[in-house]
């Protein structure tokens, strides 16, 4: 029987070629607790510890998936955000933690607001709605998606995490049903943004298994999710309310442009921790 700590080596020793170091220790950390359900420190203190037959050979599966490069979380099932666990697997993005600094902006600006109206719009595994439902007062929070399958993982996350979030499957360039004129306080969106002609410069894991139809919009277009959200929000969005946005570092510019020519109030580009412009927040 293996020791964890043999465990932890064996990982790391055939991942390396598709992880190199350090991503590959950190890797082997996220599968050891994953499989042995036990927290980091305790990985650290029980190092000499044996496993039982059944984790040796769950890790050996996920190491064999793991040396075709598919990306960890999609071989656990699962993704942290925000201090959720999410389901995640191959219908759904892998959330982001640029998309985690979205949501913690709009947590603070919100925080002592009561009643919120909430949408998010190319809502994938659901992660910024329930991550809003989680920290925020709510009356109503929606996630929207045009992708069946995303939307079953979404509503997976629904079911484990109990958090009131609705769900509705629709085209976004169609009209939206069901939400009245002028009733939301925010709108959100991480909408598809990645140029057709970025994809040589991607990671292969990313292009292999990850949702083309969640990532890639047209070179001849790239806003065009943009326009259309801007739209929406124009429309559905109170007075005062709030469009937030994230973005190609590329397009901050033009998508604050875009918004303040639609009309919005204030359109402001913001930074993500690299200094990259990743988000835009406008105000109707």
């Amino acid at each position: 029987m293996a020791t964890i700590q043999e465990l932890q080596f064996f990982i790391r020793e055939n991942i390396n070629q598709a992880y190199p170091e350090p991503e590959a220790g950190a890797i082997a950390q996220l599968v050891l607790e994953h499989v042995l359900h036990k927290s980091r420190v305790q990985l650290s203190l029980q190092q000499q510890e044996t496993v039982t037959q059944a984790q040796e050979e769950e890790v050996k599966q996920a190491v064999l998936r793991l040396q075709q490069q598919e990306p960890v979380q999609y071989v656990l099932g699962v993704a942290h955000f925000y201090g959720l666990e999410l389901q995640v697997d191959e219908r759904v993005l892998i959330p982001r933690p640029e998309t985690e600094e979205l949501v913690d902006r709009v947590i603070k600006q919100h925080k002592n607001r009561e009643h919120l109206r909430i949408l998010d719009i190319c809502t994938g595994s659901g992660c910024i709605p329930l991550a809003l439902a989680a920290n925020l007062n709510t009356d109503s929070v929606v996630g929207l998606e045009v992708s069946t399958g995303a939307l079953e993982v979404a509503r997976a996350n629904t079911a484990k995490l109990n958090l009131p979030v609705e769900w509705l499957e629709h085209d976004v360039f169609k009209p939206i049903p069901g939400i009245a004129p002028e009733s939301l306080d925010i709108i959100t969106s991480n909408p598809p943004y990645v140029r057709e002609d970025e994809k040589k410069q991607m990671r292969e894991n990313v292009l292999q298994f990850e949702p083309h139809l969640a990532l890639f919009v047209p070179n001849a277009d790239p806003l065009k999710y943009y326009k259309r959200i801007a739209a929406i929000g124009l429309e559905l969005l109170k007075k005062g309310g709030k469009l937030y946005f994230e973005i190609n570092e590329q397009y901050g510019a033009q998508v604050a442009k875009l918004l303040l020519e639609h009309g919005y109030s204030r359109a402001e580009v913001v930074q993500d921790l690299f200094g990259k412009d990743r988000m835009v927040e406008a105000v109707k």
